[in-house]
């Protein structure tokens, strides 16, 4: 359906792609991985002909539709989630918009050319039927509640939801369009755990072919079929699953390595017959023989080292056995009651996931444990020698947007030396010249590493994170779940990425209407007691 056509392409001094190829296939569900900046959007927009490779071909089957998702998802104001959605499928959304606009008409009691008006609106009615339009709205408002929009969200001005949302919307609308070819960059980004295993399942059936990003392993794991890895300026193919495609690259690069030693080998002892008799008359001829042998030698590279993100903590110091205690909490806003008469008691070298549907306190409850909000009755009390650290999303806002990433490190820990906190920004991938980069050009995944990396250098006892893996990818995800699994404090935590939820937890707090259901053992016996990943959604 697509092939790419030993494209290169070059941005400014960087080079993206050298004669690379690859196709998309009808069927084929593809993940497309490799290092930040390798050029996955730049990809992207080729394919969908919004730049073009500086050599090589694009190619794309006649009639065949494409829809992109991307990030950056423009301007949305004066229409209802609804109507911005069914605008993706083309005609009808018109004939929508004018029908809206001649009810309008027809409810004014005033309207003048009543029948002309009525006349109209019997034709485009019949118009809007026949392009099925009804059923489209239908399909629309089922898409929406998919990402967990409310009723209420979607008859709204989209002008009024935040970014996150409008997402949300700008996704559907591809979902909606149900085109030939769907590429979706990042679509997993801003979605809760229940949006994301919607998002699963609607695309394990959608019949077209699909190119995807995400730095979510299990979602893009239960999806693809086939990899293409950007990395070096080449595309290279791999069929199976994201966790084939990581053993498969091991195994290449040990080959690679096993390879690469023995043509060492063979060399150094070529190199050293030639050095040793290359003053010899009678041996002038096999020196010779070997000489040219050497130079028609191709060589085998080193595999590629990926930079491996690294962090240990220094010991935390010990809290006392109840870490944080909550008796008799009732928080309510506005009208809305979000906890009535809660009591939750969190022990010492507890892991704590709390899990819950959209909107049902797991936030709230977060920021009543670390006092960022405070409860309407009731009391929290932290523990003895408990030291807290919050990451929170806002957290990331309030980094000084002049201040390079060194200078925030050193701002949060003035006394600590040079090289260790430059050992720390290694760590979470900030080397060479990264530390000197002005917060405010920081992406959202950098942002977030350096955040962290100012909350874990000096350990507190009892970390509370509030979604930890929003913008982070999959390295910088396995190298906190890493550094966190030799942690010996006390967790509170969201998250919607099961990986991380699997890797960490030993207890799970479900926030329900009915108040908090406490399970003992992590989430992954969680989902084997309950029948479900998230709460109200079963498998």
């Amino acid at each position: 359906m697509i092939r790419l056509d030993n494209i290169s392409k070059q941005n400014g001094q960087r080079l993206l792609f050298i004669e690379a190829s690859a196709a998309l296939q009808k069927g084929e569900k593809i993940g497309l991985v490799g290092p930040n900046g390798a050029g996955k959007t730049t990809l992207f927009r080729m394919i969908t002909g919004e730049e073009e490779p500086d050599e090589g071909l694009v190619l794309t089957e006649r009639g065949v539709t494409i829809g992109f998702f991307s990030q950056d998802v423009g301007e949305m104001s004066g229409r209802s989630a609804v109507a911005e959605v069914m605008d993706g499928a083309g005609d009808v959304s018109t004939v929508a918009a004018e029908l809206a606009a001649l009810e309008a008409s027809l409810a004014d009691p005033d309207q003048a050319d009543f029948d002309a008006v009525l006349e109209r609106f019997g034709e485009v009615q019949a118009r809007f039927e026949e392009l099925g339009g009804y059923a489209l709205e239908g399909k629309a408002r089922e898409v929406l509640a998919g990402l967990s929009f409310s009723q209420e969200m979607m008859d709204a001005d989209v002008a009024k939801l935040s970014g996150g949302w409008k997402m949300r919307v700008a996704l559907a609308r591809i979902l909606l369009m149900r085109p030939d070819v769907m590429l979706l960059d990042e679509p997993s980004n801003h979605l809760d755990l229940e949006s994301l295993i919607w998002l699963e399942q609607f695309l394990q059936g959608y019949d077209g072919a699909l190119l995807m990003t995400s730095h979510d392993r299990e979602f893009m794991n239960r999806i693809i079929n086939k990899v293409i890895e950007i990395d070096g300026g080449s595309l290279t193919s791999f069929a199976g699953d994201y966790e084939f495609y990581e053993q498969q690259r091991a195994l290449n690069e040990k080959q690679q390595q096993a390879q690469f030693e023995r043509q060492q080998a063979m060399l150094a002892k070529e190199i050293k017959f030639i050095e040793r008799f290359k003053a010899r008359a009678s041996h002038a001829a096999q020196v010779q023989s070997r000489v040219k042998k050497l130079d028609k030698i191709e060589r085998v590279e080193p595999p590629k080292r990926r930079q491996a993100l690294s962090f240990e903590f220094l010991p935390a110091p010990r809290s006392g056995e109840d870490v944080v205690s909550l008796r008799r909490v009732h928080k309510r806003y506005g009208s809305r009651v979000i906890y009535q008469g809660l009591d939750v008691l969190i022990r010492r070298r507890e892991r704590c996931c709390v899990l819950g549907a959209n909107g049902a306190g797991k936030s709230t409850l977060l920021k009543l444990v670390t006092g960022a909000t405070e409860p309407d009755e009731g009391s929290v009390q932290l523990g003895g020698s408990v030291k807290m650290a919050y990451f929170a999303q806002h957290a990331m806002e309030l980094l000084d947007g002049e201040h390079t990433v060194f200078e925030a490190l050193e701002e949060a820990f003035p006394r600590a030396p040079q090289g260790s906190l430059r050992a720390l920004a290694g760590g979470f991938g900030f080397s060479g010249d990264d530390i000197e980069k002005p917060c405010r050009v920081l992406s959202g995944g950098e942002k977030a590493r350096l955040v962290m990396a100012r909350m874990l250098y000096d350990p507190p006892n009892f970390l509370v994170l509030d979604e930890p893996t929003n913008h982070l990818d999959i390295a910088t995800k396995e190298m906190l779940i890493s550094a966190l699994s030799e942690y010996e404090g006390t967790m509170l935590f969201v998250s919607h990425d099961r990986h991380f939820l699997a890797a960490l937890s030993n207890r799970v707090l479900e926030v329900t209407p009915e108040g908090i259901h406490d399970y003992g053992g992590g989430y992954t016996e969680y989902v084997a007691r309950t029948g479900q990943e998230a709460p109200g959604l079963h498998r």
